[in-house]
């Protein structure tokens, strides 16, 4: 059984050449670029305002609202995400070269997604719920970790390209700084 073009390994690197010329000329690339920084911060703000109820009991109206924001920051950039994953690879989600970043991500927003269940329906105490929206963050920062570590391959790749490229162009056996007066 032969698989579909679309389900085959990812290269070597994380991106093709076609690959990374879709990236480049993506739309949703810059979009995911700020929405990420945006996320991290609205996340930070947010972390700080719920462990502030959780020691001293005050402030559980801003942090509660702070989940939520935080949470709809998450739906925005996971649907960004994924057009510009369509754009990319060619799938919605689960790409080779995302795929666990995207197993990641279904539980950070089914976390996210549990808090707003049981904030709207007041189903569990304020603690309960604050542990949950913990939880939804210990779940982001891990899928953020994977994400910039994914970041930081695809820049290792282009500078390992790039040097390659360059090492192709120059004459062959001439050394740095060779015929040059």
């Amino acid at each position: 059984m032969q698989r579909q073009p679309s389900m085959k390994a990812p290269p070597a690197g994380l991106y093709t050449e076609e690959q990374r010329r879709r990236r480049d000329a993506s739309p949703w690339t810059l979009v995911q670029g700020i929405l990420a920084p945006t996320q991290f911060l609205v996340f930070l703000v947010s972390l700080a305002l719920v462990i502030w109820y959780l020691v001293t009991g005050d402030g559980l109206a801003i942090a509660a609202w702070s989940v939520v924001i935080k949470t709809l920051v998450l739906y925005a950039i996971m649907i960004a995400g994924s057009i510009w994953e369509k754009d990319v690879f060619g799938h919605y989600l689960f790409a080779p070269a995302f795929f666990w970043e995207d197993v990641v991500s279904m539980g950070v927003i089914a976390l996210h997604t549990a808090y707003l269940v049981v904030w709207l329906g007041d189903l569990l105490p304020y603690a309960q719920q604050m542990a949950i929206a913990l939880a939804a963050y210990a779940a982001y920062a891990v899928n953020a970790a994977q994400f910039l570590l994914k970041l930081r391959a695809a820049r290792l790749q282009e500078a390992r390209m790039g040097a390659a490229e360059g090492h192709r162009a120059a004459p062959e056996g001439a050394a740095a700084g060779e015929g040059a007066e």
